[in-house]
């Protein structure tokens, strides 16, 4: 059988799958514990597991629509930019 390239580089991106790739998968119920595959089934579509130690509170928060903005345009990550930006303003 043919060696595939690595799935990863060195910096750890991913590549693109290949047809060859995908022919080469197996079911999951081949690869994975019974009790992983049970809780995985069971899941809903996009459902997250349980956080073991939650960090993070959702809140409701009204910002002016120049400051979403402006963060947004930021790309990727822009909630995460603002928890930072407010974590160095923290009064006290």
């Amino acid at each position: 059988m043919k060696k595939r390239k690595p799935l990863t580089d060195k910096d750890g991106e991913v590549r693109e799958l290949a047809a060859e790739d995908i022919r080469a998968m197996r079911p999951m119920d081949e690869v994975l514990p019974p009790e992983l595959a049970k809780i995985i089934l069971n899941r809903k579509r996009g459902e997250r597991g349980p956080q073991k130690t939650p960090t993070k509170q959702q809140v409701t928060l009204r910002l002016d629509r120049d400051v979403v903005d402006r963060f947004r345009a930021t790309g990727p990550g822009w909630q995460s930019r603002i928890n930072n930006v407010l974590r160095k303003a923290r009064v006290g």
